[in-house]
């Protein structure tokens, strides 16, 4: 059985650190928000669909380099704050099938935090950024799961996805895998997981440690073979 992992909020803990930079750098130009609504409301987006609906929002382009300045410094932070999420590297030591993360975030940033976090080589070459293969289209569309599935030769149904935002169980969902939503990261909060559930995920978890059971969980209700 094939398992997919989103990389942000699920292998890693970054999303808390991106939702503090984003609201610190967004302040300064004027539109305050908080870490926990940038959280709740940009979790699972490109920077590039954020900046698009703050300058919508405010009526106007966001200001020369915004987005360069805003992307640096998140790259820096990563790089000297990110942690593995708890139960991440002990969970890829029980798992012996194939295995890949797609994300929406670019494979320069994933080399930080995956690098940082030993989780690279685990994974390494089957990592994959959504707006660099495939369509080049970002989660919510399904394109980066599709762009797994055809690299394994992966049935969907015999595909278990994990995520931790709304976006990414829609792709997923819509590639037409099986998704575990989670919710062991840092940034989570009450009500993610009836989204998620909302959003097409079969079960919700918090801890990584839970995955093995229910992939054989999944076989059982449907009858998949490993």
């Amino acid at each position: 059985m094939l398992i997919m992992f989103d990389c942000d909020g699920v292998l890693v803990d970054s999303e808390i650190i991106a939702g503090r930079v984003d609201s610190e750098h967004l302040a300064e130009v004027g539109f305050n928000i908080t870490p926990e609504d940038v959280i709740r409301r940009f979790t699972g987006l490109t920077s590039e669909g954020i900046v698009e609906i703050i300058e919508a929002e405010i009526g106007k382009p966001l200001p020369p380099g915004f987005r360069e300045a805003q992307d640096a410094e998140l790259n820096r932070r990563l790089a000297e704050e990110v942690e593995a999420i708890p139960g991440a590297l002990e969970l890829l030591d029980m798992l012996d099938g194939p295995r890949c993360v797609c994300s929406n975030s670019s494979t320069d940033r994933l080399r930080i935090t995956m690098e940082r976090t030993g989780l690279w080589d685990r994974f390494e070459p089957s990592i994959w950024s959504a707006v660099e293969v495939g369509s080049h289209r970002p989660k919510p569309d399904p394109n980066v799961y599709l762009y797994g599935l055809e690299q394994f030769r992966a049935e969907p149904r015999e595909t278990i996805v994990i995520e931790d935002s709304v976006f990414g169980v829609t792709a997923a969902h819509s590639a037409g895998c099986r998704v575990i939503g989670f919710t062991g990261g840092q940034h989570a909060w009450p009500g993610l997981a009836d989204l998620l559930t909302a959003a097409g995920a079969e079960t919700v978890t918090n801890r990584l440690a839970d995955i093995p059971r229910i992939a054989e969980a999944f076989k059982v209700w449907d009858g998949i073979d490993s």
